[in-house]
């Protein structure tokens, strides 16, 4: 069994015309001017009393029965005029008919000059019809009949035309007044006319004539390639269930015409292309795949570079010949991306798919795609920093085929923003449809988030390709939903990779653990912890916190001392753990939620844990200051609490004590902090002046260089100093003048101190 798209290619490049037995389609024209003698001009629509006019001008149509001629309604009942009685023309007329014949012509896959010879002009009228039968040759050359039905009030009067076991069923009917319905097919095919049910059909019998004597009569017949492919495809299904990874899980076949997004359609291929469609959705469908024609798109930009010698290149083969472009050539590709969108089925409805990306192993002749020219080629000049480049786009038509078995695993490659609705809808539709898990519904929903979970994004240097907490919250929710616990522990277990873990995901997390037997429940929250901790401690806290209150895990929850250990032995700020070399992985500053979550769990599940955690905590206050820590926790953790919380609180209290017992006064003097980090000359300078008591203003003049370095290390001290430049003369000078900032600050937090101690002593233990 190949596992490429050539086998494929073989089979379809045997196919190089049309096979189609008839084609049928409707155009909006200029209406033409009709006449018939001894009626007159007509007016279209046909109006009711001139359809009765022509009815008396008409006569019974006949039908061929061996070489005699009959009349028999119960046979045929219509009525026909002669074309030597009738005139059509118009300003448009013979143009429109040019096109329809041509458009005809191809779809019947017949190739050389083709002329239409007008043979009759029938009425049917209310209760016509005409049996199943075959057209007889009119004429020299004739090998089709074309049916054109101009525009008139009517119903029923389909055309059915049948070949060698196939029947299309014709609704010739159009309701807009400015168009016409047509349809041709071969003179051997049998056709009948189904019974006018109401109002008049008036239509147009033609004569295709072939002029190329060595065309073929009737349509090719491309049975053996259709069970070729079938066969072949089938094949290529039950290969994806034992080779799983190593064969494409979709084939590509891009097309030969070109087709913009507007026109891609089955109806609208052209030449080989609509053979090629055709014969491959039959085999399709007798193979159990699905066939689907897309649009296949490949963007690449880059790297663009100065062509000096612009006329050289005059004259050969370039993607544009656009003068603006001549000074550019396409330089390196930095980017590229290569999708399949606007996606139609054989009977051209829109399926609801998204784009997809693809492989190139997916294509036959990937490599040919290099050498197509770009639909879109744009060159942008250097601004700035930024070099020249450019931006290019291919496009071309292609049938895509899969497995109708494994279309959940070629939906999947769309990705999450793709799947993830569609299974949210799977598991709100079974909910509310009340089934079993062993109904369709269900099936689809397990077997899409197993395709999901395989597939699932892994981070890579803290960014996240495809997913985000949202994704991974949304995904647990809906296996909640659908009770999957196979899928709920599948994702727990890989969510615990290291990295791909957040916050958000931590409701959803213990909703849908809460599904697992408590054993297995213990195992994923510890891990998840253990592999985590390291990057996001805040994240892991919270996560032990909402588990020390769940149902689950016991009260008290001492199912979860194995994860509060886990939590602990990696709290931040171990001297004895160096930082991880990669910037990526170092956790954020600790935040008051961290020791909230941390303490409030500990003390639930393990108070001994609990105390040693406190006085950690206290032992690293580089980690967790009083200030920016601990107390804005304590004054947020209210309510009875154990011990080791206690402690905390109470070596808060004794920290605010020690600084509010600090004396509080405002200088006496002009002396400052004179603690300058730097030792040049200029800062020597400035701290000679922080130092001395009776200068309060500094006048500094130097180059801007220097005031600049000067003005840094006043910045980097915290020097008591208001900062101004006093731009007289030449070099300018930096005015620095003392003030008392420390001496406002430390009021400010004298005040603060005071209220943090009062709301700790209330938030205590009575």
């Amino acid at each position: 069994m190949p596992t490429t798209p050539a086998q494929l290619a073989k089979i379809l490049e045997n196919i190089q015309r049309p096979g189609k037995f008839y084609a049928a389609g409707a155009a909006e024209i200029y209406l033409p001017s009709l006449e018939v003698e001894g009626v007159g001009p007509i007016a279209l629509p046909l109006l009711t009393f001139q359809a009765e006019q022509l009815v008396t001008v008409a006569e019974r149509a006949p039908y061929g029965k061996g070489e005699e001629t009959l009349v028999d309604t119960d046979v045929r009942r219509t009525w026909q005029i002669n074309a030597d009685k009738v005139r059509i023309s118009g300003k448009y007329w013979q143009q429109n008919l040019g096109e329809i014949v041509a458009w005809v012509v191809e779809k019947l896959g017949v190739n050389g000059p083709v002329s239409a010879e007008l043979y009759k002009l029938l009425v049917y009228d209310t209760g016509s019809f005409f049996v199943s039968h075959r057209d007889t040759e009119k004429s020299p050359g004739m090998f089709a009949t074309l049916v054109i039905v101009l525009p008139s009030l009517y119903s029923g009067g389909e055309l059915v035309v049948r070949h060698r076991g196939e029947e299309a069923r014709l609704d010739l009917n159009v309701t807009d007044p400015s168009e016409i319905a047509y349809a041709a097919f071969y003179a051997d095919c049998k056709h009948e006319v189904l019974p006018v049910t109401a109002g008049c059909r008036l239509t147009l019998i033609y004569n295709l004539l072939r002029t190329d004597q060595s065309q073929p009569l009737e349509p090719p017949e491309h049975g053996d390639e259709q069970t070729r492919l079938a066969d072949w495809l089938r094949q290529w299904g039950q290969s994806l269930e034992t080779e799983e990874g190593e064969v494409p899980q979709k084939l590509i076949y891009p097309l030969e015409h070109a087709y913009t997004p507007a026109e891609i359609s089955f109806a609208t291929l052209k030449g080989a292309d609509a053979a090629r469609g055709a014969v491959a959705a039959a085999a399709a469908e007798k193979a159990d795949c699905d066939l689907h024609l897309a649009l296949l798109s490949i963007e690449e930009s880059g790297y663009a570079e100065h062509d000096y010698y612009p006329s050289r290149r005059r004259g050969r083969n370039r993607d544009y010949e656009d003068e603006d472009d001549d000074e550019f050539e396409i330089g390196e590709v930095t980017d590229r991306s290569q999708r399949l969108s606007d996606w139609r089925k054989p009977d051209d409805s829109r399926p609801p798919l998204a784009a997809m990306p693809f492989e190139e192993e997916e294509v036959y002749l990937a490599d040919s795609l290099d050498d197509l020219k770009p639909d879109e080629l744009h060159f942008q000049e250097a601004t700035g920093n930024e070099g020249a480049s450019f931006e290019r786009t291919y496009r071309r038509a292609a049938l895509v085929f899969w497995p109708r078995a494994r279309r959940l695993a070629v939906f999947n490659q769309a990705g999450l923003s793709v799947t993830q609705p569609y299974l949210n809808d799977l598991a709100e539709r079974w909910t509310q449809s009340g089934e079993s898990a062993e109904s369709p519904l269900w099936q689809e929903a397990h077997e899409l988030s197993g395709h999901m979970l395989r597939t699932w994004p892994q981070v890579t240097h803290n960014y996240y390709s495809d997913t985000s907490g949202d994704s991974r919250a949304a995904m647990l929710n809906a296996l909640f939903h659908l009770q999957d616990k196979d899928r709920i522990d599948t994702f727990l277990f890989e969510l615990s990779a290291e990295g791909n873990y957040g916050m958000g995901d931590n409701e959803s997390i213990v909703r849908a653990i809460g599904l697992l037997l408590p054993s297995r429940a213990v195992e994923l929250i510890e891990r998840i912890i253990a592999k985590n901790v390291a990057i996001n401690p805040a994240a892991c806290a919270d996560l032990l916190a909402r588990c020390a209150v769940s149902a689950w895990s016991g009260k008290p929850p001492t199912r979860l001392i194995p994860a509060a250990k886990s939590l602990f032995d990696a709290l931040p700020g171990d001297p004895k753990i160096p930082p991880p070399t990669d910037y990526w992985r170092r956790s954020a500053a600790v935040e008051p939620r961290f020791v909230i979550d941390l303490m409030s769990a500990l003390e639930k599940i393990a108070p001994d844990l609990a105390k040693q955690a406190a006085d950690c905590l206290l032992e690293r206050p580089a980690t967790y200051g009083f200030d920016n820590v601990l107390v804005p926790a304590l004054l947020k953790l209210s309510g009875p609490t154990g011990s080791a919380i206690e402690g905390l609180r109470s070596a808060c209290l004794q920290h605010l004590s020690q600084r509010i017992a600090e004396t509080l006064e405002p200088p006496r003097d002009w002396v400052r902090d004179s603690t300058v980090k730097c030792k040049c000359n200029h800062c020597a300078e400035l701290s000679n002046f922080l130092a001395d008591p009776g200068q309060k203003e500094w006048l500094f003049k130097a180059a801007q260089q220097d005031r600049s370095h000067v003005a840094g290390s006043i910045k980097q001290s915290g020097c008591d100093l208001n900062l101004t430049t006093i731009k007289k003369g030449s070099p300018h000078i930096l005015a620095c003048v003392k003030n008392q900032a420390s001496y406002e600050r430390r009021v400010l937090q004298r005040k603060k101190d005071l209220e943090d101690q009062v709301a700790l002593q209330q938030t205590g233990v009575a």
